[in-house]
């Protein structure tokens, strides 16, 4: 009986640790595969459509007179362009700021939307949407900076029908601060890989705030579910609509990142539980029969981020088991050794972990409607953006 009991341990032990990590292994394969395939789309570098950039803020006094400045240097047609910022009730004299930067600035077409009260960066995007007269709505934080020719470089893949919305690649303004900061770097030369991959297989499900432009024709509002990610939150409803949603390797733009590991814990935590959220509602959407020209892409996704926190959390529990009756079974880690095997290891028990601890949060009740400030807002200064040109 005992010997029965053993087998059947080690038995569920391996198969909770191929569940765990096995997935992951195979979307992170076939995704880099297909990031080496040629474009299947048209890409139409004479494309110019009216663009309407939308920036929503909430405190940014100290910074928005640089992400202005930023946009103000964009090589697109000035009579085709025009650049909204969204407040959302700021008191800390953001309002002015814009204002006095738009009185300064009349050769570019800015202008300034005020709420009365603040409720969160979806409302805000939405409140915007219905005052844009682009055929393009580009999203971009106060807290992210784009090089002079990021247009140039994105729009063109929108010159096909079948694409609804591209984003672009983040890169890190201080990636040297910390180990945290590096480990960030690596981490999204990795995903921004996957991404691409999923780009090119049909449409990836991951979007950053800091660069996102949507075809106003394949989207209603921002976030329509609710989910409490304006980014991640609108792409289903561009999927759900039949567009394909992609990532342009050239568009890059640049942001902080928290240097203490705090500081990314919460920005992790935060979007872990954004995450969750939409991919519930890609379950439901799939069930629906409501997501047709992308399941390759969403269906991996959703089983990994829903369902993988779940097994791995068992797997820790047996292996734990495992170390505390054979310790000798330490020997197994000893690959960790080896930094690269290291690195994918620690973001996947990472990753993990946070989202289970937002599954938790979501089955709560958590939820991120109101975006704050992260730590991060110190390391943009006037001379890091003069020195890479964004300025």
């Amino acid at each position: 009986m005992v010997t029965i009991i053993s087998y059947i341990f080690w038995l569920f032990w391996v198969l909770f640790g191929v569940f765990s990590f096995a997935p992951a292994a195979f979307i992170f394969l076939f995704m880099r595969r297909e990031s080496r395939k040629p474009w299947s789309i048209k890409i139409d570098h004479n494309f110019r459509p009216k663009i309407s950039i939308v920036v929503p803020t909430y405190n940014e006094s100290k910074i928005i007179d640089l992400k202005l400045a930023n946009l103000r240097r964009l090589k697109y047609p000035a009579d085709l362009a025009e650049i909204i910022v969204v407040d959302s009730n700021s008191d800390d004299g953001t309002v002015e700021a814009v204002k006095r930067f738009i009185e300064s600035n009349p050769e570019r077409n800015f202008r300034l939307l005020e709420e009365t009260e603040r409720k969160g960066k979806s409302y805000a995007l939405n409140h915007a949407l219905g005052d844009c007269k682009g055929d393009l709505v580009i999203v971009s934080d106060a807290d992210c900076f784009w090089p002079s020719d990021i247009l140039e470089r994105a729009v063109p893949f929108l010159a096909d029908a079948t694409v609804g919305a591209v984003s672009g690649p983040k890169i890190l303004l201080n990636t040297q601060e910390t180990w945290i900061t590096r480990m960030e770097r690596d981490y999204l030369k990795s995903a921004n890989a996957l991404r691409l991959g999923e780009s090119k297989a049909g449409s990836t499900v991951f979007f950053e705030g800091g660069f996102s432009a949507f075809k106003k024709n394949a989207i209603d509002k921002f976030d329509p579910y609710g989910t409490g990610s304006d980014d991640c939150g609108t792409v289903i409803h561009v999927i759900e609509n039949n567009f394909r949603t992609i990532l342009v390797p050239e568009a890059v733009f640049y942001s902080p990142f928290p240097a203490s590991f705090r500081g990314k814990i919460d920005i992790k935590l935060r979007r872990a539980n954004q995450l969750v959220r939409v991919f519930v509602k890609y379950l439901t959407s799939l069930a629906e029969g409501k997501v047709k020209g992308s399941k390759r892409t969403v269906i991996p996704n959703t089983l990994l981020y829903l369902f993988s926190p779940i097994t791995f959390i068992v797997f820790a529990f047996l292996t734990a088991l495992l170390l505390f009756s054979f310790p000798l079974l330490l020997m197994l880690f000893a690959f960790l050794i080896i930094p690269r095997i290291r690195f994918y290891f620690y973001e996947i028990f990472e990753s993990n972990i946070l989202l289970l601890m937002a599954i938790f949060g979501a089955v709560g009740g958590k939820k991120f409607s109101i975006w704050n400030q992260p730590e991060d807002r110190i390391w943009l200064k006037k001379e890091t953006l003069s020195r890479l040109n964004l300025i």
